[in-house]
């Protein structure tokens, strides 16, 4: 009996044996397929010492069986006896992933991705990391040396990816050496897209040796690229330099990173330096903004006052946050008379109306009565400015601080300016008088909207003017005011 059990626990083996030496590749194909029902026959012992070192001799056949092959290894880890001997997955699609075809390859790579999420940090050491050396390691080491700078460019875009795969020890051993080439690479290109990945290379570094590779290896090349000649590279770089503050702490930010900050507010590139303002949270969480106030401004300034409308755009749309960061103090003495001076920008619509909007947002963070002794003011001044467009301006700065300042300052302050440019000259002020009208009415108390609102719009209802009798019966019908 004890050799009928014998044998019968050797016929799955048997069975399969016979399967994949059959000519038909069909029978081969369905056999792989059936693995894992083989498998369980066997048992988790049986299937370690029998079945995957029987797979592993003999990897050659159709690529439509070998695919389904690595596919199926990919599912085998339960069937081995789980993580603890997932390793032994290894040899077989190892062998898989060498194979001609590009398919087979793909899918034999996936299932050992899959796997290694399997392995215990020790297992990926002794097993994994071995496997990955010798099949990866000498093919990264050649792309991010090759003769053409794209390859170069493209293991640079990819490296924080390829440093997540290859795991910690591969990292500090091979990549840092390799990503420190990358950094000093003869094209632009390649030098830019490394310099691109500078703080997410840094935090995805092992943390017991973190700050000792970015001050030894990864500090000296920043250094350099902070006077690159290349515009895009020190853009690049500004993007994402800030961040290293976060990793290094306050000591070695103020000691090491703050000269860098200051040179990058100098550069003249005002890229670099909207770069560096649009970072400023990094440095404020770890050292504090005052650091570096003294020479935020003159590159807040250059850049406000800068030949391209995207890039005074861009400061506009970062001023909020900056305010914030400052203490309104700051502001009111440096920035506050900025902020006015972009109402009145000529060169963009756009800036014009991101400029409203900065106002909005300003009163939002500082409150109703700053921007009643500060902002509106200034604001209201504007109604009688002998130019419409700034004329204009301030009836678009009230439909967007009204909602922000409340219906005491709208109705007390803002509203009788409105109220007198309803007689203005200009068509185009007087019909942007009925929608303003009309934007700022609901913060206003009904019998407000009656005794005075109601008036102005009837006037506007029957100007000459077909645009402002338009806008102005629109009002009242929204308002419901008829």
């Amino acid at each position: 009996m004890a050799g009928a059990d014998s044998d019968d626990s050797l016929y799955p083996i048997a069975v399969l044996i016979d399967e994949l030496r059959n000519e038909d590749v069909q029978l081969r194909l369905n056999s792989i397929k059936k693995l894992s029902t083989i498998a369980l026959a066997l048992g988790v012992e049986r299937t370690r010492t029998e079945l995957l070192p029987f797979l592993t001799d003999t990897i050659y056949d159709e690529d439509e069986v070998l695919l389904a092959l690595a596919e199926q290894l990919g599912n085998f880890t339960m069937l081995v006896g789980g993580p603890e001997y997932v390793h032994c997955l290894l040899p077989p699609l190892e062998s898989l992933a060498t194979v001609e075809e590009t398919v087979v390859r793909d899918k034999a790579v996936e299932s050992l991705r899959k796997i290694s999420h399997e392995h215990s940090p020790v297992d990926l050491e002794v097993h994994f990391e071995p496997l990955v050396k010798p099949l990866v390691m000498p093919t990264l080491r050649q792309a991010a040396e090759d003769k053409s700078w794209r390859v170069r460019y493209m293991v640079a875009d990819k490296f924080s990816d390829l440093q997540k795969a290859v795991g910690p020890e591969i990292t500090k051993n091979d990549l840092v050496p390799a990503f420190q080439n990358l950094l000093k690479d003869c094209e632009a290109e390649v030098r830019a897209a490394a310099a691109n990945k500078v703080k997410e290379f840094c935090e995805n570094l092992p943390e017991d040796s973190r700050e000792t590779i970015i001050m030894t290896h990864i500090l000296p090349c920043v250094k350099e690229l902070v006077s690159d000649t290349n515009q895009h590279v020190k853009s690049a770089l500004a993007s994402v330099i800030m961040g290293l503050s976060t990793i290094l702490g306050k000591d070695n930010t103020i000691e090491h990173l703050l000269p860098l900050f200051l040179a990058q507010l100098k550069d003249e590139c005002p890229e670099v330096r909207l770069n560096i303002i649009s970072n400023l949270d990094c440095v404020n969480e770890v050292i504090g903004i005052r650091q570096l106030s003294q020479s935020l401004l003159p590159a807040i300034v250059e850049l406000a006052e800068d030949a391209k409308w995207r890039v005074r755009l861009a400061i506009i749309e970062y001023m909020p946050l900056l305010a914030g960061q400052l203490g309104v103090e700051f502001f009111d003495e440096k920035l506050n008379s900025l902020c006015m001076a972009w109402l009145v920008d000529h060169g963009s619509c756009y800036n014009v109306e991101a400029a409203t909007c900065n106002l909005m947002k300003l009163v939002e963070k500082f409150g109703a009565e700053w921007a009643q002794n500060t902002i509106v003011p200034k604001v209201l001044g504007m109604a009688n400015d002998p130019n419409y467009l700034h004329r204009m301006t301030t009836l678009f700065c009230i439909n967007a601080l009204s909602e922000v300042c409340g219906q005491e300052i709208t109705t007390k302050h803002m509203l009788p300016v409105v109220f007198k440019m309803s007689n203005d000259q200009v068509a185009n002020v007087r019909f942007n008088v009925a929608k303003s009208l009309q934007k700022i009415g609901p913060v206003l108390d009904s019998n407000c909207l009656q005794t005075e609102v109601k008036p102005v719009l009837e006037k506007l209802a029957s100007d000459q003017d077909m645009d402002v009798k338009y806008f102005a019966q629109e009002a009242i019908s929204v308002l419901s005011l008829a």
